[in-house]
């Protein structure tokens, strides 16, 4: 398991552990489409690559209120998952 995960003060920076599992679900399809980082790392691990975005400061996510459940990764584009070509 990763430590950072555990992390408290992670936890808190991003609004709690049910936005941090949000933030981590939403990057990882973007990088698993093929996003660049947002951080310069030699870890393949994405994983690794999404918490040390959260780390940095690189991501937060963007709960918009006026869409019931709709939430985006900030900076970049606003998250639209289209799953039709899903394996």
């Amino acid at each position: 398991m990763y430590e950072e995960l555990k992390d408290e003060n992670l936890i808190k920076k991003v609004g709690g552990r049910f936005k941090l599992t949000a933030l981590i679900q939403k990057r990882l399809v973007y990088l698993h489409k093929g996003a660049r980082s947002f951080v310069d790392t030699d870890k393949k691990n994405k994983l690794q690559v999404v918490l040390q975005e959260i780390k940095e400061d690189k991501i937060h996510l963007d709960m918009d209120e006026s869409q019931s459940g709709s939430a985006s990764i900030v900076p970049g584009v606003p998250l639209d998952l289209d799953f039709s070509d899903s394996v």
